[in-house]
């Protein structure tokens, strides 16, 4: 009788080793997704759509043989065993909060059944908690995680799988992808491998240069590809040498890695402050005001362009570049004095390759309170950027229409030029110097409240 493979995080079939796994007894397995109502109905639509694609690009890549069931997976799972008369479930480990709880709920209720549940690889390279000190402690600063998640080292792609899918039952079907106001990229394995040759091939000896320029084509944007596993690191980090941009790629790997272990230490930091203080003593804004601010923001109407580039970018694309990510989560923190929480939830929301980790990680990066040693004295200049990573304007122009009749860098201060709101583009609803001071000192305040956690 056929075990089953559960896929979650790993919608692929090459560098798959839990598929290899699953099929060893038998030399056939049942491939069973779940959709599970507590990650399903909170997410947006723009998750929600991404998944449906990637879900029926791993059915094709099965022959039609992918079992969907709905429900909670403690009792989807263990039914689906039950009735194929499974002696295991395999898995890939998930090192999230919810993940790890609920397989150790489905363990349990699987191992009264008298079903093991086996655990091969991750979504990582290295799995989180692998990579410590010396003294078995882990990491709280990148630099010297990626030194020793180097020489740590990570295994070779596994070899693909011999294995007969099996269609244990009915099923219930894929859920159908709600409609978008935009077109999502190609979902699935073959698109990821597609995408990643191309970016390897054609950009990615550029990428140290063109990474920080939203108006060109310069970076992978392989994450959506990562978040759900259509495509492995191992397989990314096999193709990359030793020239200073691939060096600089696989950098941006190890953050990815690193934050994955950082939530997996600290599991309370996917919405708490690793800084205490930020949540428990520092003067955020609150109220209409603060609420009129960030839907301005959201939106992209603080009439600073470069932020509101960015924020339109996310609202028609569901993604947005990198260096824009980190300048208007800094204007959000920062200039407009709100929570980071509340930008995260923003783009767990919108963005299409939305990782609780990176994401979470990230903003606290931003805003002061999470792995750096202190960054909150770093508050980004939204013109400053601006005219440094977009000096002709094109990002801007492209994005916001109303400062279309700008051209080159003029587009970034429209407040300076002649005729700069004749598109209709709102005017500042902060002045940047003013509030990076006041930033500045109610950072200032909350250190006399105590040291960080």
């Amino acid at each position: 009788m056929p075990d089953i493979a559960w896929f979650r995080r790993d919608l692929r079939l090459s560098d798959n080793p839990m598929l290899t796994a699953a099929g060893e007894r038998d030399g056939s397995a049942v491939p069973l997704f779940v959709v599970d109502p507590a990650l399903w109905e909170p997410a947006s639509d723009v998750r929600r759509a991404y998944l449906a694609h990637s879900l029926r690009a791993l059915d094709a890549d099965l022959s039609g043989q992918l079992l969907v069931k709905h429900g909670d997976p403690v009792a989807r799972v263990v039914d689906v065993a039950r009735r194929a008369g499974a002696e295991s479930v395999h898995i890939a480990a998930d090192f999230g909060p919810y993940g790890a709880q609920r397989d150790e709920a489905v363990r349990a209720a699987l191992q009264a059944e008298g079903i093991d549940l086996v655990v091969t690889g991750s979504p990582y390279a290295v799995a989180p908690g692998r990579v410590t000190k010396d003294d078995g402690t882990a990491y709280r600063v990148y630099t010297p995680f990626y030194r020793a998640w180097r020489r740590h080292g990570w295994r070779a792609p596994a070899a693909d799988p011999d294995v007969t899918w099996v269609m244990a039952e009915e099923c219930d079907g894929i859920p159908s992808a709600p409609d978008l106001p935009f077109d999502l990229p190609a979902a699935g394995e073959e698109a990821a491998l597609e995408r990643w040759a191309a970016f390897r091939d054609q950009r990615l000896q550029e990428y140290a240069d063109h990474r920080n320029l939203p108006a060109i084509d310069g970076t992978s944007a392989m994450g959506h590809h990562l978040k759900w596993g259509e495509i492995h690191p191992r397989t990314m980090l096999a193709d990359l040498g030793d020239s200073e941009a691939e060096d600089v790629f696989r950098k941006e790997i190890a953050w990815r890695e690193f934050y994955a272990d950082v939530l997996h230490q600290r599991p309370t930091s996917a919405r708490q402050s690793l800084d205490a203080r930020f949540d428990d003593a520092f003067a955020w804004d609150s109220g209409d005001r603060a609420d009129e601010l960030f839907e301005a923001w959201a939106a992209g109407q603080t009439g600073y362009p470069f932020v509101d580039a960015g924020m339109r970018q996310l609202l028609t694309e569901g993604w947005m570049h990198n260096r824009v990510r980190m300048v208007v989560a800094s204007f959000l923190v920062k200039d407009l004095h709100l929570p980071w929480q509340r930008g995260a939830a923003h783009f767990m929301r919108w963005l299409r390759d939305a990782d609780l980790a990176s994401n979470s990680h990230g903003w606290q990066w931003t805003a002061g309170c999470g792995t750096d040693a202190s960054p909150y004295h770093r508050v980004f200049n939204p013109v400053g950027q601006g005219e440094r990573f977009d000096p002709d304007g094109d990002y801007v122009r492209r994005y916001v229409p109303e400062l279309a009749h700008l051209p080159g860098k003029a587009v970034h201060q429209p407040w300076e030029v002649l005729g700069g709101y004749d598109g209709g583009y709102p005017e500042r609803v902060v002045d940047h110097a003013a509030e990076r001071l006041d930033a500045l000192d109610r950072f200032a305040r909350m250190k006399e409240v105590g040291t960080a956690t």
